[in-house]
């Protein structure tokens, strides 16, 4: 996926489809972004080998005190922090096989928790810029304070997180009852390291409502563990922690969008939106989003949206793409990790409870969007 996504990327260039002077402007927007998704992958790679999110998941099945409904609850709040704090794709990449780990070793059913996890970390993406690239993109076409920005944003977030532990517990409502053992507590294997990861995880999202760029304090973070790692666990350092295959699908996305809005795309959209009004805006970009993934959908359609109404896009294409698989990035990788660890969804499960939650949990947001 990703070669050929970089590779019709470069052909709408080759081709001059895209002229190379509007390719320079694409790739001078995406370059920060493109810096923090290395950046933020790289320190939460390392915390998850340091020990950080083994240690967040056992501490929180501690304190369920053996209730499987509490443990839900908790976990929820983690998958929450998690997908502020890191992003939802550390969410669908880290914490997912962690958590299922977890389940399956208390001999829970893990179908809630990995619906939980995915839907956690789409809903929950709307609160800071970090949570989501398309935030960081909405950031620069808003030109307003990462402060602002989650202020905007806090009571939607909300309301999205709540409704989507709500749906996938009433889903499952059937496996949330009962009890389970206590397990005992997980001590990492590099004290030192682990305190370092987990002091770079959770400044990172300070530092960026502080007015830091967000590729520089996920770089900062990212180049503290890295140094300490390369002093304590030489080992854990490798070419791998690189999403070197991200970046190329990420940018030959932008390029392809770029060159498809010159040619009709941007028209149709603009038809699509109509006069705005964030029921509209945030309907059509659910649906692009289930249909070509959501970072295309939000370039596509950003530029056919008043900026009055790019909060009601971020919900759209934030919240919505939790009806096909393919709706988003850290979905396709959240089914990836489930499969891994023995735990297979198949498209009909996720589209039945996507049909079923997400217009309610749309609907739900837009309500109090500000």
């Amino acid at each position: 996926m990703w070669a050929l996504s970089a590779a019709a990327g470069l052909l709408s260039v080759v081709t001059g489809l895209l002229p190379v002077s509007e390719a320079r402007d694409v790739l001078a927007r995406v370059a920060p972004i493109l810096l923090f998704l290395v950046a933020v992958t790289v320190l939460a790679e390392l915390a998850e080998s340091a020990g950080v999110f083994d240690v967040a998941a056992v501490r929180v099945a501690r304190l369920g005190r053996g209730s499987v409904l509490g443990l839900f609850g908790l976990v929820a709040l983690l998958g929450t922090a998690t997908t502020v704090l890191l992003s939802l794709d550390t969410t669908a990449v880290l914490l997912t096989p962690v958590v299922l780990s977890l389940a399956l070793r208390l001999e829970l059913n893990p179908l809630p928790f990995a619906f939980l996890a995915v839907w956690i970390a789409n809903a929950a993406s709307l609160l800071l810029p970090v949570s989501n690239l398309t935030n960081l993109l909405a950031l620069d076409r808003l030109d307003v304070s990462a402060a602002t920005f989650a202020s905007r944003m806090a009571l939607p977030a909300v309301v999205a997180a709540v409704g989507a532990v709500l749906v996938v517990g009433i889903r499952f409502a059937g496996s949330l009852r009962g009890r389970y053992v206590r397990p005992e507590p997980f001590r990492p294997d590099d004290r030192l390291q682990f305190c370092v990861a987990a002091v770079a995880c959770v400044g990172f999202a300070p530092a960026v409502l502080l007015g830091a760029p967000a590729w520089a304090a996920a770089s900062v973070g990212a180049t503290v563990v890295a140094l300490a790692a390369a002093v304590r666990q030489r080992h854990r350092l490798r070419w791998a922690l690189v999403p070197w295959r991200l970046v190329l699908l990420t940018t030959g996305l932008f390029l392809v969008v770029s060159a498809v809005g010159r040619h009709g795309l941007d028209d149709l959209l603009t038809r699509l939106v109509g006069p705005g009004g964030s029921a509209r805006v945030t309907a059509v970009a659910a649906a692009a989003a289930n249909g070509v993934n959501n970072l295309p959908a939000y370039l596509a359609l950003e530029r056919s949206t008043p900026p009055g109404d790019l909060p009601a896009l971020l919900v759209g294409v934030n919240v919505g793409p939790l009806v096909l698989l393919w709706g988003s990035l850290a979905t396709l990788l959240w089914r990836e990790r489930c499969r891994a660890r023995g735990v297979h969804i198949s498209a009909r499960q996720f589209t039945l409870l996507g049909l079923a939650g997400v217009p309610v949990l749309l609907a739900a947001t837009v309500l109090v969007l500000p």
